[in-house]
This record gives structure tokens, C-alpha cells and sequence, in this order.
């Protein structure tokens, strides 16, 4: 590895299809170590101003090689544990409301997670019903939608990355809408039971979630303006 690989710049193309940086190598080495970037994950690399998926970027071969070389180490078995059964730590951080929470915040936070195994088309909520929890995409796609006569109508799509139900939260109202899942897929489930309990025995931890929930839902609110005054001003435009 030269000396100047340290200052090359790298890009990530995430699960939530957004580009991520660029990052310096140091960062994305840890990025690895996390499991936040795998083998398959896309890298753009400025220095040979191309795309090439990570295990194949000659500077990080070798720390797949070593996971790969790890892995036999233990009669076989993972090397990770697991904050969650059957999740690897390093998908917790593709969720982007968990994505800026350090490794103890982290393992704090799961304790009040369960994980939920989807099949597809399965419906984790239902319209009508008491809301008593709130839902991180990890894996798959899920699709919002409402039923009117008997139709149809999707709001909008939700992958990894993305969570749903956050009203829950703080109020356990009927839900407004049904959640379906598009493909087979994993959710992570925070019931208000165990929020709650969160944040009378650790506020120091409830709050930074809070205010990344608070970041997205802003964001969505914006985006939903936006649509709005566009739909406006094509019909009054139509006239």
C-alpha cells in the first residue's frame, strides 16, 4: 500500500441508494470492520475515477482476507456477536436513524429491539389498528398503502434503511394506513412499552434518536411541500 493511499478519496454507494462521502481510507477501513461496507458494496475510487465493488478495490483486498481468513478460526462460527440474534452489528448502521449512534449507544439501543422475519406479502400493520410500536426496514421493501373501495393506493415504498409507525411512539392511536411487505424481508420492531421504559431509565439515549427521527420526518415534510406546490402549479398552469 503506497504512502498516498491515505488521501485518495472514496465514494460508497449505500443500501438506501444514496452516495456516501467522499472518505478518506482510514474511514472506510473502519466502515469495513463494522460491516457497514462489505465485499459487494460499490466503491468509487478518485484516483482510478471508476466504480468496482469493495472487495475487488486493490487497497482493501487485503482486510477481506483477513475476515475471510478469521472466520475458520473458531470451528467455523460467526465472528461477530450479535447485539441482536441474527443480526450482525454492522447492519444496525445501514438503518440511517441508528447510523450516527457509537458502538456502546448502540448496544444499548438494541436491547429494546426485536427482530421480525417477513415473508412477502405479508401485512405488519394494519389500518385501523392500535399502533404499539414503530419499525426499522433492515432488509427487503416494503410498500404503504390505503384500501379505498377495494382498491389500491400505495403511498410510497420503503427499503433498507428506512422505518415506518414512529407515531406509535407517542401515540397509540389507530394506525393510518396498512404496511406490506413487497418481498421477503427483516424489520426491527421498538414496541411504546419498551420506548417508554427507554426514556425514563436512559433520556441520555432516547433524545439523540429522537432527533434523528425528528431530522427524517422534517425532510419528508419538506419533500411532501414540495410535491404539493409542483402539483399546484402544473394545474393552474393547465387551465
Amino acid at each position: 500500500m503506497e504512502v498516498n493511499d491515505a488521501v485518495v478519496g472514496y465514494k460508497i454507494w449505500g443500501v438506501d441508494n444514496v452516495v456516501y462521502g467522499p472518505v478518506e481510507l482510514p474511514v472506510l477501513v473502519d466502515w469495513i470492520r463494522e460491516e457497514r461496507v462489505t465485499a459487494d458494496t460499490w466503491i468509487f475510487s478518485e484516483r482510478d475515477e471508476s466504480w468496482g465493488k469493495a472487495a475487488q478495490v486493490q487497497e482493501l483486498q487485503m482486510f477481506f482476507r483477513r475476515r475471510a481468513a478469521a472466520a475458520p478460526a473458531s470451528g467455523g462460527a460467526t465472528e461477530f456477536s450479535p447485539l441482536i440474534p441474527g443480526v450482525k452489528p454492522g447492519a444496525l448502521r445501514r438503518v440511517k436513524i441508528l447510523a450516527e449512534m457509537d458502538d456502546q449507544q448502540l448496544g444499548r439501543f438494541a436491547q429494546v429491539m426485536e427482530v421480525q422475519n417477513v415473508r412477502q406479502w405479508t401485512e405488519i400493520v394494519r389500518q385501523g389498528a392500535p399502533g404499539d410500536a414503530m419499525y426499522l426496514v433492515l432488509e427487503g421493501e416494503v410498500r404503504v398503502r390505503l384500501m379505498i373501495g377495494e382498491k389500491e393506493t400505495i403511498l410510497t415504498t420503503m427499503s433498507a434503511g428506512d422505518f415506518f409507525g414512529e407515531t406509535s411512539l407517542f401515540d397509540q392511536g389507530p394506525r393510518s394506513a396498512d404496511v406490506v411487505a413487497n418481498k421477503d424481508s427483516v424489520v426491527l420492531k421498538i414496541s411504546a412499552d419498551n420506548f417508554q421504559r427507554l426514556v425514563r431509565e436512559s433520556p441520555d439515549l432516547a433524545t439523540p434518536f429522537l432527533m434523528a427521527i425528528a431530522r427524517t420526518l422534517a425532510a419528508r415534510i419538506r419533500a411532501d411541500n414540495k410535491r404539493f406546490r409542483d402539483q399546484v402549479a402544473f394545474a393552474r398552469a393547465a387551465r
